[in-house]
């Protein structure tokens, strides 16, 4: 994903001469024309003059478009042979009619074809339509992979086997009525396939992506536990205390060569110095 925005409803500062989804393609794109670079959109975004927008930015077009659509001549509402192709063109925008089927026929507008040629197999596909079928699919499989494993909802399954137990997550969908938090959901998914995409890219390694995810989740819990602990030193630690009796060889002496100590252990009273001495951080789970 390069580019995203919640869709809030109406949008005041859209120009009342702007299609909805004229305005939407051109405010994600705005950060990549003028490089020669391509969109690909369905027939919701498509129209004539988005597609001129975006060539005046040097950047093309190639999507599906609605036959009822205004700037349509009404040729392109009949039916035609099976597997034809009728190829329109004005300027420099291309209109491909492709009757796929007896009674269903895809209209495709592109500004990146000049020249529409025509596949030799039995279907005839044009070239536009084949280009459309393979760019097309890159929304619908980050939607996938972002409703496959996601944060809305994660369920832990603990398996028990003999004496021990292992811990198995499942990612389950789940929704929520408050719509802050559905939007904090999609962008937490749409973030981790994002780093899991540069992760992969810039490692070289092929991790799967539900490993990568629970890596991602340890690391991220790890650094806000670290962050939210108190400093060491403010810490009461547990094992050894003052013994009142002054410095005397430590009695444990399984670390050291009877080093002097005034501490003595808590539980045996034994005298013990600083390297023998076992220190237990006391921190209750609320304080970690």
């Amino acid at each position: 994903m390069l580019n995203g925005f919640p869709y809030l409803g109406q949008d005041a500062s859209r120009p009342a001469t702007q299609r909805l989804g004229e305005n939407v393609v051109l405010r994600l794109v705005e950060p990549f024309v003028g490089k020669g670079r391509n969109v690909t959109t369905d027939n919701f975004f498509t129209s004539l003059p988005l597609a001129k927008a975006l060539l005046s930015k040097n950047t093309s077009l190639v999507g599906t478009i609605k036959r009822n659509k205004r700037e349509l001549p009404p040729s392109v509402q009949g039916r035609a042979e099976l597997f034809s192709t009728k190829v329109l063109k004005n300027d420099k925008v291309v209109l491909s009619v492709y009757q796929c089927k007896p009674r269903r026929n895809i209209t495709i507008l592109s500004t990146q074809h000049q020249h529409v040629a025509i596949s030799t197999e039995r279907k005839k596909k044009p070239e536009t339509v084949e280009y459309y079928n393979h760019s097309k699919v890159g929304v619908d499989v980050l939607d996938q992979m972002a409703r496959q494993y996601s944060v809305k909802g994660i369920i832990i399954i603990i398996i028990i086997i003999g004496q021990s137990f292992l811990l198995n997550p499942l990612f389950l969908s789940g929704g929520t009525r408050r719509w802050p938090v559905a939007v904090f959901y999609n962008v937490l998914d749409l973030a981790a396939i994002n780093a899991w995409v540069l992760y992969r890219s810039c490692m070289s390694q092929n991790i799967p992506r539900r490993d990568f995810m629970l890596q991602l989740a340890h690391a991220l819990r790890a650094e806000w536990m670290a962050s939210k602990a108190p400093p060491l030193a403010d810490l009461p630690f547990s094992g050894a205390e003052q013994s009142g009796k002054g410095r005397i060889s430590c009695m444990v002496k399984t670390h050291c060569k009877q080093n002097k100590t005034s501490c003595k252990c808590i539980k045996c009273g034994d005298a013990v110095c600083g390297k023998c001495t076992a220190k237990v951080l006391n921190v209750c789970y609320k304080c970690v």
